[in-house]
């Protein structure tokens, strides 16, 4: 059955990435309209943003709604897209505002930890930090539960030189790369488990996964934010912020809350290109 919907999926995967971009995107209009006829997921969109935007109107929130199905479907296809795009096309799209602010952690060959959430398109800043940095960026990401479509995402964010490791082969893959000079990307928002750290997080109790912080305390990593903004239909700026030159000197779980704060207030200034139709909430904080 995997294997029956990766060949029936990939001619249109396929068909999409080699759209230019003005036929891609109304492809995502389309796509746009047909997911909210479908009501995919509406309650778990509207409830997100009620939960996260108490102050906001219920008017207000249907056109949040209506905003993010708009945007996951121009993210849905740009991650497609990924799979034919050319170096200019990624230096056109995804503008990098300070690369500098890294090179003095590479003169003194310096590993870094480069934390982001599901915000923007995360999918393209991997290429970007490849092609535009003297890093080689190493991302850490969860596998597909189907194993030709993992292959082909797989194939698609290692194009231009990014390396990926799955979530539990991370600490083999810091010790293996001890003596390389890396970026170790952490796509640290996802839903953690109940035993993992507890704060507020967008008005709502929320688990962290803190393994953004034990490993980079545990290596003495600089801890550097990748703030994202979407400058327009499908044209992106990244813009590196230093969190910690030397997270080894941190107490517990000082860093998991300053990012959790600081993708917090981008959320809060631009909500619309975060990933909302997950259930980032599904756990419920223990009682002591």
């Amino acid at each position: 059955m995997q294997a029956l919907a990766y060949y029936l999926g990939f001619p249109f995967i396929y068909i999409l990435a080699s759209l230019p971009f003005r036929a891609l995107y109304a492809v995502s209009d389309v796509i746009c309209l047909l997911i909210r006829l479908s009501g995919y997921r509406r309650e778990v969109i509207r409830t997100n943003l009620r939960k996260s935007f108490p102050e906001k109107s219920e008017d207000e929130i249907r056109q949040l709604s209506r905003a993010y199905y708009s945007y996951m479907c121009d993210l849905m296809v740009e991650t497609f897209k990924t799979m034919k795009m050319t170096e200019a096309e990624h230096h056109e799209r995804v503008k990098i505002e300070n690369p500098e602010v890294l090179q003095p952690f590479f003169d003194k060959k310096q590993s870094i930890a480069l934390a982001l959430g599901h915000y923007g398109n995360w999918e393209w800043y991997g290429p970007s930090v490849t092609l535009n940095t003297p890093y080689q960026l190493v991302v850490i990401y969860r596998p597909l539960t189907n194993p030709y479509f993992e292959r082909m995402m797989t194939r698609m964010r290692t194009r231009f030189g990014t390396e990926i490791t799955p979530t539990h082969q991370t600490l083999r893959t810091m010790a293996a790369n001890k003596n390389r000079v890396t970026a170790l990307a952490f796509v640290a928002d996802q839903a953690a488990p109940a035993n993992a750290y507890w704060t507020n997080f967008l008005h709502q109790d929320t688990s962290v996964f803190t393994g953004l912080e034990k490993l980079a305390s545990r290596f003495n990593y600089p801890v550097v934010y990748l703030h994202s903004k979407r400058i327009s239909r499908g044209h992106y700026t990244i813009r590196f912020e230093v969190m910690y030159h030397e997270p080894s000197k941190t107490s517990d779980n000082e860093i998991s809350e300053a990012f959790t704060r600081r993708l917090e207030k981008d959320i809060i200034q631009e909500p619309v290109i975060w990933l909302w139709s997950h259930k980032r909430w599904k756990h419920t904080r223990p009682t002591v």
